[in-house]
């Protein structure tokens, strides 16, 4: 991707997903730099809030429920754009490596870099991600090749 529009495009996507809410315009620079036809899956590890916390005030409703909110628009979101769950579940255990504490594991995987790029340019999923702000006490997104 041309290095100016890599870094608009950072910028662009910063402004709709917040920063500290959702990626740094780093980490979305390293996305848009990344090979965009190889495929990425996305490893995601949630703590959810009690209670969530929307912005605007929204609905008394527990973190779980608005999760829930979110998935059902991410869920076919990811579907629509040629990607599928390998998993969604709660957190277990740390097996190996320092001890942490997640309420909910969802990895999902992507024929292509711009398929999860396709993601976030959906308008559903754009409206949808206040639930999962609202929903997330921390969170804790990797990518990995392949």
């Amino acid at each position: 991707m041309d290095e100016q529009i890599g870094a608009a495009r950072a910028v662009e996507l910063t402004q709709w997903y917040g920063a500290g809410a959702g990626p740094t315009i780093t980490q979305w620079q390293r996305v848009l730099d990344g090979p965009g036809g190889a495929p990425v899956t996305v490893i995601n590890f949630f703590k959810l809030r009690p209670m969530a916390a929307y912005a605007t005030g929204g609905d008394p409703v527990s973190g779980f429920e608005a999760m829930m909110r979110y998935a059902a628009v991410s869920g076919p979101t990811l579907e629509k754009v040629g990607g599928r769950f390998l998993l969604s579940g709660p957190f277990e255990t740390t097996l190996i490596g320092d001890d942490e504490d997640w309420d909910l594991v969802a990895i999902g995987a992507y024929p292509t870099r711009d398929a999860l790029l396709a993601l976030f340019d959906d308008a559903a999923y754009r409206e949808a991600w206040a639930h999962r702000v609202a929903a997330v006490e921390r969170q804790r997104v990797v990518i990995a090749a392949g």
